[in-house]
Protein backbone atom coordinates (compact mmCIF):
# COMPACT_ATOMS: atom_id res chain seq x y z
CA UNK A 1 0.00 0.00 0.00
CA UNK A 2 1.22 3.47 -0.94
CA UNK A 3 2.54 5.35 2.12
CA UNK A 4 1.01 8.56 0.74
CA UNK A 5 -2.45 7.00 0.96
CA UNK A 6 -1.88 5.54 4.41
CA UNK A 7 -0.62 8.90 5.68
CA UNK A 8 -3.65 10.66 4.19
CA UNK A 9 -6.02 8.45 6.16
CA UNK A 10 -4.13 9.02 9.38
CA UNK A 11 -5.14 12.66 9.09
CA UNK A 12 -8.28 13.86 10.82
CA UNK A 13 -11.16 16.02 9.67
CA UNK A 14 -13.56 18.35 11.39
CA UNK A 15 -15.62 15.23 12.09
CA UNK A 16 -12.89 12.80 13.23
CA UNK A 17 -10.49 15.10 15.09
CA UNK A 18 -10.74 14.50 18.84
CA UNK A 19 -8.87 17.57 20.03
CA UNK A 20 -8.27 17.38 23.78
CA UNK A 21 -9.94 13.94 23.85
CA UNK A 22 -7.17 12.32 21.80
CA UNK A 23 -5.37 11.14 24.94
CA UNK A 24 -8.64 9.68 26.22
CA UNK A 25 -9.09 7.72 22.98
CA UNK A 26 -5.53 6.42 23.04
CA UNK A 27 -6.20 4.84 26.44
CA UNK A 28 -9.23 2.90 25.19
CA UNK A 29 -8.77 -0.83 24.44
CA UNK A 30 -6.56 -1.71 21.48
CA UNK A 31 -8.50 -4.89 20.70
CA UNK A 32 -10.99 -4.10 17.92
CA UNK A 33 -13.71 -6.39 19.29
CA UNK A 34 -13.45 -4.96 22.79
CA UNK A 35 -13.37 -1.44 21.39
CA UNK A 36 -16.51 -1.98 19.28
CA UNK A 37 -18.48 -3.63 22.09
CA UNK A 38 -17.52 -0.83 24.45
CA UNK A 39 -18.51 1.83 21.94
CA UNK A 40 -21.80 0.17 21.05
CA UNK A 41 -22.80 0.16 24.71
CA UNK A 42 -22.57 3.95 24.83
CA UNK A 43 -25.21 4.37 22.13
CA UNK A 44 -28.92 3.75 21.49
CA UNK A 45 -29.95 3.64 17.85
CA UNK A 46 -32.79 6.12 17.18
CA UNK A 47 -34.80 3.49 15.30
CA UNK A 48 -35.18 1.61 18.57
CA UNK A 49 -36.32 4.73 20.41
CA UNK A 50 -38.98 5.18 17.73
CA UNK A 51 -40.22 1.63 18.25
CA UNK A 52 -43.11 1.86 20.72
CA UNK A 53 -42.70 -1.73 21.85
CA UNK A 54 -38.96 -1.30 22.39
CA UNK A 55 -39.48 2.02 24.19
CA UNK A 56 -41.61 0.19 26.79
CA UNK A 57 -39.13 -2.68 27.20
CA UNK A 58 -37.67 -2.65 30.70
CA UNK A 59 -35.30 -5.51 29.85
CA UNK A 60 -34.00 -4.65 26.37
CA UNK A 61 -30.42 -5.30 25.29
CA UNK A 62 -29.82 -1.56 25.87
CA UNK A 63 -31.15 -1.79 29.43
CA UNK A 64 -34.39 -0.45 30.87
CA UNK A 65 -35.75 1.65 28.02
CA UNK A 66 -38.44 3.12 30.25
CA UNK A 67 -35.70 5.15 31.97
CA UNK A 68 -34.97 7.15 28.80
CA UNK A 69 -36.42 10.64 29.20
CA UNK A 70 -39.47 10.90 26.95
CA UNK A 71 -38.52 14.50 26.12
CA UNK A 72 -35.06 13.58 24.82
CA UNK A 73 -34.51 13.58 21.08
CA UNK A 74 -34.74 10.24 19.35
CA UNK A 75 -32.14 11.52 16.89
CA UNK A 76 -29.26 13.41 18.49
CA UNK A 77 -27.28 13.31 15.24
CA UNK A 78 -27.82 17.01 14.61
CA UNK A 79 -26.49 17.82 18.09
CA UNK A 80 -23.53 15.45 17.89
CA UNK A 81 -22.19 15.43 14.31
CA UNK A 82 -18.51 15.00 15.26
CA UNK A 83 -16.55 12.40 17.21
CA UNK A 84 -15.34 15.09 19.59
CA UNK A 85 -18.89 16.20 20.37
CA UNK A 86 -19.99 12.61 20.98
CA UNK A 87 -17.20 11.86 23.45
CA UNK A 88 -17.65 15.22 25.16
CA UNK A 89 -21.38 14.59 25.63
CA UNK A 90 -20.88 11.02 26.83
CA UNK A 91 -18.41 12.19 29.47
CA UNK A 92 -20.62 15.12 30.42
CA UNK A 93 -23.47 12.71 31.13
CA UNK A 94 -21.30 10.19 32.91
CA UNK A 95 -17.52 10.34 33.40
CA UNK A 96 -17.24 6.54 33.26
CA UNK A 97 -16.92 5.25 29.67
CA UNK A 98 -17.86 1.64 30.42
CA UNK A 99 -19.86 -1.25 28.98
CA UNK A 100 -22.44 -0.95 31.77
CA UNK A 101 -23.25 2.72 31.11
CA UNK A 102 -26.61 3.76 32.52
CA UNK A 103 -29.19 3.79 29.75
CA UNK A 104 -30.25 7.35 30.51
CA UNK A 105 -26.63 8.45 29.93
CA UNK A 106 -26.33 6.95 26.45
CA UNK A 107 -26.43 9.06 23.29
CA UNK A 108 -28.90 8.48 20.45
CA UNK A 109 -27.05 8.35 17.13
CA UNK A 110 -26.95 6.24 13.97
CA UNK A 111 -24.52 4.20 11.89
CA UNK A 112 -22.80 7.31 10.53
CA UNK A 113 -21.84 8.47 14.00
CA UNK A 114 -20.75 4.97 15.04
CA UNK A 115 -18.50 4.80 11.98
CA UNK A 116 -17.03 8.24 12.60
CA UNK A 117 -16.45 7.60 16.28
CA UNK A 118 -14.61 4.34 15.62
CA UNK A 119 -12.54 5.91 12.82
CA UNK A 120 -11.55 8.80 15.08
CA UNK A 121 -10.42 6.47 17.86
CA UNK A 122 -8.42 4.33 15.43
CA UNK A 123 -6.78 7.44 13.97
CA UNK A 124 -5.88 8.56 17.50
CA UNK A 125 -4.21 5.18 17.98
CA UNK A 126 -2.13 5.66 14.83
CA UNK A 127 -4.17 3.64 12.33
CA UNK A 128 -4.99 4.66 8.79
CA UNK A 129 -8.79 4.71 8.91
CA UNK A 130 -11.66 6.02 6.84
CA UNK A 131 -15.43 6.07 6.97
CA UNK A 132 -17.35 4.39 4.13
CA UNK A 133 -20.93 4.95 3.07
CA UNK A 134 -23.19 2.72 1.03
CA UNK A 135 -25.95 0.17 1.43
CA UNK A 136 -26.32 -3.22 3.11
CA UNK A 137 -28.94 -5.93 2.89
CA UNK A 138 -28.00 -7.39 6.27
CA UNK A 139 -29.32 -4.34 8.15
CA UNK A 140 -32.78 -4.79 6.65
CA UNK A 141 -35.42 -7.25 7.80
CA UNK A 142 -36.83 -7.48 4.26
CA UNK A 143 -35.17 -9.69 1.68
CA UNK A 144 -33.50 -8.27 -1.42
CA UNK A 145 -33.46 -4.69 -0.17
CA UNK A 146 -30.36 -2.77 0.80
CA UNK A 147 -30.73 0.16 3.18
CA UNK A 148 -28.27 3.03 3.56
CA UNK A 149 -25.47 2.24 5.97
CA UNK A 150 -22.09 3.56 7.12
CA UNK A 151 -19.15 1.51 8.35
CA UNK A 152 -15.46 1.99 9.17
CA UNK A 153 -12.43 0.80 7.23
CA UNK A 154 -8.95 0.58 8.71
CA UNK A 155 -5.64 -0.63 7.32
CA UNK A 156 -4.28 -3.72 9.05
CA UNK A 157 -0.51 -3.60 8.62
CA UNK A 158 -0.07 -7.23 9.66
CA UNK A 159 -2.51 -8.49 7.01
CA UNK A 160 -1.57 -5.69 4.59
CA UNK A 161 -5.14 -4.91 3.61
CA UNK A 162 -8.10 -2.73 4.45
CA UNK A 163 -10.58 -4.24 6.91
CA UNK A 164 -14.26 -3.26 7.05
CA UNK A 165 -15.78 -3.01 10.53
CA UNK A 166 -19.44 -2.46 11.37
CA UNK A 167 -19.47 -0.88 14.82
CA UNK A 168 -23.15 0.05 14.53
CA UNK A 169 -24.31 -3.56 14.34
CA UNK A 170 -21.74 -5.04 16.70
CA UNK A 171 -23.56 -6.39 19.74
CA UNK A 172 -23.05 -9.45 21.92
CA UNK A 173 -23.60 -12.80 20.17
CA UNK A 174 -27.13 -13.32 21.50
CA UNK A 175 -28.21 -10.01 19.96
CA UNK A 176 -26.43 -10.63 16.67
CA UNK A 177 -28.27 -13.91 16.27
CA UNK A 178 -31.54 -11.98 15.94
CA UNK A 179 -30.24 -10.41 12.73
CA UNK A 180 -29.13 -13.77 11.26
CA UNK A 181 -25.72 -12.33 10.40
CA UNK A 182 -23.51 -15.17 9.24
CA UNK A 183 -20.21 -13.31 8.92
CA UNK A 184 -17.73 -11.45 11.10
CA UNK A 185 -18.73 -7.80 11.56
CA UNK A 186 -15.13 -7.06 12.52
CA UNK A 187 -14.09 -8.10 9.01
CA UNK A 188 -17.12 -7.54 6.80
CA UNK A 189 -16.79 -9.39 3.46
CA UNK A 190 -16.74 -6.84 0.65
CA UNK A 191 -19.55 -8.53 -1.22
CA UNK A 192 -21.83 -7.97 1.80
CA UNK A 193 -21.53 -4.17 1.64
CA UNK A 194 -22.62 -2.16 -1.40
CA UNK A 195 -20.46 0.96 -1.57
CA UNK A 196 -22.12 4.14 -2.81
CA UNK A 197 -20.44 3.93 -6.22
CA UNK A 198 -21.44 0.28 -6.62
CA UNK A 199 -25.08 1.09 -5.86
CA UNK A 200 -25.12 4.02 -8.29
CA UNK A 201 -23.45 2.13 -11.15
CA UNK A 202 -25.47 -0.99 -10.38
CA UNK A 203 -28.68 0.96 -10.86
CA UNK A 204 -27.37 2.68 -13.99
CA UNK A 205 -26.39 -0.66 -15.51
CA UNK A 206 -29.46 -2.62 -14.42
CA UNK A 207 -27.73 -4.81 -11.82
CA UNK A 208 -30.13 -3.54 -9.14
CA UNK A 209 -33.78 -2.63 -9.34
CA UNK A 210 -34.96 0.72 -7.98
CA UNK A 211 -36.74 -0.83 -5.01
CA UNK A 212 -33.62 -2.76 -3.96
CA UNK A 213 -31.65 0.37 -3.00
CA UNK A 214 -33.17 2.77 -0.51
CA UNK A 215 -32.20 5.64 1.76
CA UNK A 216 -34.28 5.57 4.91
CA UNK A 217 -33.72 8.94 6.60
CA UNK A 218 -36.66 11.25 5.88
CA UNK A 219 -37.87 11.57 3.29
CA UNK A 220 -37.57 7.94 2.19
CA UNK A 221 -35.94 7.71 -1.23
CA UNK A 222 -35.26 4.75 -3.50
CA UNK A 223 -33.24 3.96 -6.59
CA UNK A 224 -30.93 6.49 -8.25
CA UNK A 225 -31.90 9.29 -5.89
CA UNK A 226 -30.97 7.13 -2.90
CA UNK A 227 -27.74 6.01 -4.56
CA UNK A 228 -26.66 9.61 -5.13
CA UNK A 229 -26.72 10.08 -1.36
CA UNK A 230 -24.45 7.09 -0.91
CA UNK A 231 -22.20 8.10 -3.80
CA UNK A 232 -21.48 11.56 -2.42
CA UNK A 233 -21.34 10.54 1.23
CA UNK A 234 -18.70 7.99 0.28
CA UNK A 235 -16.80 10.35 -2.02
CA UNK A 236 -16.57 12.97 0.72
CA UNK A 237 -15.61 10.31 3.27
CA UNK A 238 -12.84 9.08 0.97
CA UNK A 239 -11.59 12.66 0.97
CA UNK A 240 -11.65 12.78 4.80
CA UNK A 241 -14.81 14.88 4.93
CA UNK A 242 -17.59 12.82 6.51
CA UNK A 243 -20.53 15.11 5.74
CA UNK A 244 -23.80 14.91 7.65
CA UNK A 245 -27.09 13.57 6.27
CA UNK A 246 -28.34 17.06 5.34
CA UNK A 247 -25.36 17.76 3.11
CA UNK A 248 -25.55 17.05 -0.62
CA UNK A 249 -24.12 18.94 -3.61
CA UNK A 250 -26.22 22.05 -4.10
CA UNK A 251 -26.44 21.70 -7.86
CA UNK A 252 -28.11 18.30 -7.50
CA UNK A 253 -30.62 19.45 -4.89
CA UNK A 254 -31.40 22.64 -6.86
CA UNK A 255 -32.23 20.44 -9.85
CA UNK A 256 -34.38 18.18 -7.63
CA UNK A 257 -32.14 15.29 -8.69
CA UNK A 258 -33.19 15.75 -12.34
CA UNK A 259 -29.76 15.66 -13.99
CA UNK A 260 -28.74 15.97 -17.61
CA UNK A 261 -27.14 13.18 -19.62
CA UNK A 262 -23.80 15.02 -19.40
CA UNK A 263 -24.09 15.35 -15.62
CA UNK A 264 -24.81 11.65 -15.28
CA UNK A 265 -21.77 10.88 -17.41
CA UNK A 266 -19.66 12.98 -15.02
CA UNK A 267 -20.96 10.94 -12.11
CA UNK A 268 -20.38 7.71 -14.01
CA UNK A 269 -16.72 8.66 -14.27
CA UNK A 270 -16.50 9.57 -10.59
CA UNK A 271 -18.23 6.37 -9.49
CA UNK A 272 -16.04 4.20 -11.71
CA UNK A 273 -12.92 5.67 -10.13
CA UNK A 274 -14.39 5.11 -6.66
CA UNK A 275 -14.69 1.37 -7.32
CA UNK A 276 -10.91 1.24 -6.72
CA UNK A 277 -10.24 4.27 -4.49
CA UNK A 278 -6.62 3.40 -3.71
CA UNK A 279 -5.65 2.64 -7.30
CA UNK A 280 -7.38 5.86 -8.42
CA UNK A 281 -6.50 7.97 -5.39
CA UNK A 282 -4.65 10.70 -7.32
CA UNK A 283 -7.46 11.04 -9.87
CA UNK A 284 -10.07 11.26 -7.11
CA UNK A 285 -7.99 13.88 -5.32
CA UNK A 286 -7.74 15.87 -8.55
CA UNK A 287 -11.52 15.80 -8.95
CA UNK A 288 -11.87 16.86 -5.32
CA UNK A 289 -9.56 19.83 -5.93
CA UNK A 290 -11.08 20.93 -9.25
CA UNK A 291 -14.77 19.91 -9.39
CA UNK A 292 -16.05 22.35 -6.80
CA UNK A 293 -19.70 21.68 -7.57
CA UNK A 294 -19.21 18.28 -5.93
CA UNK A 295 -18.15 20.10 -2.76
CA UNK A 296 -20.54 23.07 -2.54
CA UNK A 297 -23.12 21.65 -0.17
CA UNK A 298 -26.69 22.54 0.62
CA UNK A 299 -28.04 21.90 4.07
CA UNK A 300 -30.40 23.23 6.68
CA UNK A 301 -29.27 26.83 6.22
CA UNK A 302 -27.38 26.73 2.90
Amino acid sequence: MNDKILDFYKQTSLYTDLGLYKDFAQKLPDDIEELCLLQRNQIIHPFDLLDEKMRKDSNSFYGDMTKVDVTSLCYENDLLPTAQSMIAELLRRNKVYAKDRNIEDKIHVCCRENAILLASILKAKGYSARVRSGFAMYVNVLENQAGDHWITEYYDTSRKRWVLVDADMYFDDDILSQYHIDFNLLDVPRHRFIFGAEAYLGLREGKYKNEEIYYVSPPLTIGIKASLHGLFYDFHSLMNNEIIFLHLPKYIVDKNFELSIEEYHELDTLATLMLNPDENFDKLLEIWNTQYKFRIMCGGLN
